[in-house]
Order: C-alpha cells, then sequence, then structure tokens
C-alpha cells in the first residue's frame, strides 16, 4: 500500500513538475491544472496525460513542416510585390493585415469581390452551381459533412464534375464527418473518381493516444472551385436544420462567395492540409495559381491551429478589437476567453466604441455557455452591449470594425479555437461588403433579446455557482 501511494506521488511530483516548466501555458492554466492534480491523484493525472498538452504528434508535425517547405516559395509567388498592394488599404489598418501575415504568411492580395450568401441553403446551392461549372478543379475541406439532403447534393456535384473530367479532392475531419465517411455516399464518391481523405484520423483510439491528442481536429470549411472562387465563413456541409443536434435548430450560418486571387490563398490552405494527411504531391496544381489583376479589395487569407505559433487567433482577435475606433459588432457562438481578449473587448467599450457582441440564447454545449455567461457582467459594466438571438443556434462566426474591416471564418472566440482545432479565415478591407454583413448582424440583432446589468445581477446564486465554476475549467478545455 505505502508503495503504490509513493508511486501515486512520485507520477503526480513529475506531472506537477511538468506542469510548471511548461512553455506557452497561462498562469491561470497551471494552477487549475495543479489543483485538479493534487485535488484528484488518479483521475486529475490520467486527465493531464490525454488533454493537458497540445501535443498532435511529432510525425504529423514533421509532416507538416516538410510541406511547408515544398510550398513556401509557391506562397511567395503568389503573394508577389506587396507594394501593389500598399495604396489599396489605408494606413491605420495596415497593421491589423501584418499581423495576419505573421501567422500564416500570406500577405494581403488584391483584386477580389465578394457576396455575402443569403442563408445556409443558398449557400449549398451556389457551391453546387460553382461546381457543376468547374472546368479544372475542386478542392474542398469541411470539419462537419453530414449524409442529409445538403451533404447528398455537394457529393452529387462533385460526381458529376469527377465524371466529366475535373480533378476532384474532398476532404473532411475523421471526427466531425465520421457519419459520412461510413456512409455510401463516401464509397460512391470515390467510385466516381473523386479523391478523398480524413483529417487527423483517428484509428484505434488507444493507439491514435500514444501518437497525440485525440480531441485536436481539424474545423475548416473551405471550397475553392478552379483557384477563382472560394467560399469562406461557419458552415458546415449540413442542412440548416442540422438532425444529429435537431433541437437547436435552425443553424445559422454566415458564408461569403469570393472571386479572385483570394482563391489561390485558401487553395494553398487547403493543399497544407491535403499533402499533410494523404502523404500526396500536389504543389504541381499550386503553381497554376492566379496572379494580381484588375480592380477589386484587398482580402486574406489567415490559417490556424496547433502546429501554427501559439496565441495566433486571439492574437487576431485582440489586435482588432484595439483598432476599433466607433463601431465593433461580434457574432459567435462561443465565448470563452483568454484574460487578454476579454480586457481587449471590454477597452473597445471603455474607450467609447459601440461595442456589441451576440451569442445563440440557446447553446449546444451548457459548459460553454455556462462559462461565456460567467463573463457577461464584467464586459456589461464596461458598456459592452450583449446580446442573445433566439431563433435558433447563431453559429455566424463575424467581425465588422468601424463599417471598413471584417473578418468571417471558422474561428471561434474559445480556447479550442485558440489552440486545439485548424482553423480558416479570411479578412478583407471592403466598405461595402462590410456594410452588406454589418446589415445582417443588425438582422441578428433584431431578433435577439438584450441582455442587462440588472438581470445578470439577478441570477440566483446556484446560476452565478455554476458558471463561474465552468469558467475555472476554460483553461483546462
Amino acid at each position: 500500500m505505502l508503495t503504490a501511494s509513493l508511486i501515486i506521488f512520485a507520477i503526480e511530483f513529475a506531472l506537477v513538475m511538468r506542469v510548471m516548466l511548461r512553455r506557452h501555458r497561462e498562469p491561470m492554466a497551471r494552477i487549475a491544472w495543479v489543483a485538479v492534480i493534487a485535488l484528484l491523484p488518479i483521475l486529475g493525472c490520467l486527465a493531464y496525460i490525454l488533454f493537458g498538452e497540445v501535443n498532435i504528434g511529432r510525425a504529423h508535425i514533421r509532416r507538416r513542416q516538410k510541406v511547408m517547405q515544398k510550398i513556401t516559395p509557391l506562397m511567395e509567388e503568389l503573394t508577389g510585390d506587396e507594394k501593389v498592394l500598399q495604396p489599396d488599404i489605408p494606413r491605420q489598418y495596415r497593421h491589423l493585415f501584418q499581423t495576419g501575415k505573421s501567422i500564416s504568411g500570406f500577405s494581403p492580395i488584391g483584386g477580389n469581390s465578394g457576396k455575402l450568401m443569403a442563408d445556409s441553403n443558398a449557400t449549398i446551392d451556389a457551391m453546387v452551381a460553382d461546381i457543376d461549372a468547374a472546368k479544372k478543379r475542386v478542392h474542398l475541406l469541411f470539419y462537419i459533412w453530414l449524409p442529409d439532403n445538403n451533404g447528398q447534393k455537394m457529393a452529387d456535384a462533385l460526381k458529376r464534375a469527377a465524371l466529366r473530367g475535373v480533378q476532384c479532392r474532398a476532404m473532411v475531419d475523421c471526427l466531425g464527418s465520421r457519419d459520412l465517411v461510413r456512409s455510401k455516399l463516401w464509397t460512391a464518391m470515390q467510385d466516381a473518381g473523386v479523391h478523398t481523405a480524413e483529417a487527423l484520423a483517428i484509428g484505434n483510439p488507444f493507439l491514435r493516444l500514444l501518437k497525440g491528442r485525440i480531441d485536436l481536429r481539424n474545423h475548416r470549411k473551405i471550397l475553392v472551385v478552379d483557384q477563382d472562387i472560394t467560399y469562406c465563413g461557419s458552415q458546415n456541409c449540413a442542412d440548416a436544420e442540422f438532425l444529429i443536434k435537431a433541437k437547436y435548430a435552425p443553424w445559422v450560418d454566415a458564408m461569403v462567395r469570393f472571386e479572385g486571387p483570394i482563391a489561390s490563398q485558401n487553395d494553398h490552405l487547403f493543399a497544407r492540409d491535403w499533402m499533410t494527411y494523404t502523404h500526396q504531391n500536389i504543389d504541381c496544381d499550386l503553381q497554376q495559381t492566379r496572379r494580381l489583376q484588375g480592380s477589386g479589395f484587398p482580402a486574406q487569407v489567415i490559417g490556424t491551429g496547433p502546429t501554427i505559433r501559439f496565441s495566433a487567433m486571439p492574437e487576431l482577435f485582440e489586435s482588432l478589437m484595439h483598432a476599433a475606433r466607433k463601431e465593433l459588432t461580434i457574432t459567435t457562438p462561443y465565448y470563452v476567453p483568454d484574460e487578454s481578449l476579454q480586457l481587449a473587448l471590454c477597452a473597445a467599450a471603455y474607450r467609447g466604441v459601440d461595442t456589441k457582441i451576440i451569442f445563440p440564447a440557446r447553446n449546444d454545449s451548457r459548459i460553454v455557455a455556462a462559462a461565456s455567461q460567467s463573463y457577461y457582467r464584467d464586459l456589461l459594466q464596461a458598456g459592452v452591449k450583449i446580446f442573445e438571438y433566439i431563433p435558433g443556434l447563431l453559429h455566424a462566426k463575424t467581425l465588422t470594425l468601424d463599417g471598413d474591416i471584417t473578418l468571417i471564418g471558422s474561428a471561434n472566440m474559445d480556447r479550442r479555437s485558440f489552440e486545439l482545432n485548424y482553423e480558416n479565415n479570411i479578412l478583407f478591407y471592403n466598405p461595402e461588403l462590410t456594410q452588406t454583413i454589418f446589415q445582417r448582424q443588425r438582422e441578428y440583432l433584431e431578433q435577439s433579446k438584450t441582455i442587462t446589468l440588472e438581470a445578470v445581477d439577478n441570477w440566483s446564486v446556484g446560476a452565478r455557482l455554476w458558471h463561474n465554476s465552468m469558467a475555472i475549467l476554460g483553461p483546462l478545455l
């Protein structure tokens, strides 16, 4: 008995030392993990071994590094002469795009146009139409692709394209799209000539744990057609009813259809994943990238993930918040910020910026919803206006800034998007399209209830205890 206790104590001590010496960890996260390991010796140690570190596996990291060595020169060719782009971006916003470049390596590129899709079904219909018109190549990546009505439409379009000679590559996250991968629809696409791949395949879960964390996922949503057209936003390939979580329906998303050189940047982001997961070299396709041409607005692809530099996504959000001078409007379904992001949002309101954030009134994650609500009081005291969207689950991830700048994509304002998931976003400067997205945000506001400081102060002791308890778990999540 004494020997077993000594072994457990030795393991605890070793893990506590690892927690304290681990790089890129916030002090609150260290405290939380030390407390869990000390209070729950066996379960705490097991939890830390499974989920305590962002470990995707050395083999995966080596593959990504090799891929980046191959395609980085092609990225530089794509960018062209950055000086050509400087006049298109007002001086007060250029640092935002520099932040984006420091993350993914893509400079802002001009000559783009964009259209905000009307709703989820309209997005799928537009994607299908673009795939039907494809002449050379279709690249597609979804975190969740369900074998439902819209999922069937997308699969049929890819099959038609492949059968007429278009090169089609479709990739999904192994966990998020497990129902599709196990379905006859996946096999039918392969039989039609669609090249398929699974991102972050799990395989044997017990063996997978030896290679890295099992909950690191590819959360991206990308479609690129002929390197001229691309889509970016929050929508997965599924019906708005989202049958796997139907009680929260409809899921309300925002997607933009872009035309122009920005499509090539998204294609490079797709290629990074495809070449990493499949070991297939497709860099020859990237050499046919579209150069800067014509009129249009500047845009920039920003891809983040556990193999990108630490804190990249919150740094981008914070840079945008600090840049706001008049108006800042945000929609996000999941809000579990780190301290600096929470302070940046509060600081925007304190300096007089009209700061609004919209959450879903009903969240599909009770834990995340509770953690989010623990931050309400400080936000409201700072002057941030909080709204909760009622008709469905508001899944759109949008940020508009001073009527000029928009960030749209797959990243949430939570720690999964900050540290664990691969995400894709597009940052662009265009007052006209930004105004269109702002109007969509206003439509969300009109269908939302306002959260007041008085209402938050009237929450019961039990509710506050639940919210704050879940917030404590934030650094562990």
